[in-house]
């Protein structure tokens, strides 16, 4: 699945200002709750399960992007979202170049689906892999523009 396809213009959070990256998952799926996107009853799961795997080992990635994510058996569909850190600074997510995250998104997966969760996660770090993705992505200032960044970036 394309990260376009998961990641509309209402999961888009521009000018997100977390204090950390607890705050800033915490944020991401009550983001999804209040977009419809995931049950309020699942909310509790997803963020200690989203939480757990980050205190297990960090998401964060390279050039300023983490992928936070949990794979859960309550999830019926993937679910997905991304924060565009407001902050030049952005946020401490422990990444493997050591440099500020600042495109951050949360990825909720149905647990029994396996090839799809590495699937998409490769998708999506495939795309914000590209110099000239992230760059526009944190540039944009409407959500519109922003997934017609990720849409141009899985050409």
């Amino acid at each position: 699945m394309k990260p376009s396809e998961l990641i509309g213009p209402d999961d888009l959070l521009l000018g997100f200002n977390p204090a950390d990256k607890w705050n800033c998952i915490q944020d991401l799926v009550e983001h999804l709750v209040q977009t419809g996107r995931l049950e309020s009853e699942l909310a509790d799961a997803v963020r200690e399960a989203v939480l757990s795997r980050e205190r297990s080992m960090s998401t964060g990635m390279e050039d300023g992007v983490a992928i936070p994510h949990a794979a859960l058996e309550d999830v019926s569909e993937v679910i997905a979202c991304l924060g565009v850190i407001q902050t030049e600074q952005g946020l401490d997510f422990e990444s493997i170049d050591g440099r500020p995250t600042r495109l951050v998104v949360l990825l909720v997966i149905p647990k029994s689906q396996k090839l799809l969760h590495i699937r998409t996660l490769a998708d999506i770090a495939r795309v914000l892999s590209k110099d000239l993705v992230r760059k526009e992505l944190l540039a944009a200032s409407e959500p519109e523009r922003a997934h017609a960044v990720l849409v141009a970036g899985e050409a």
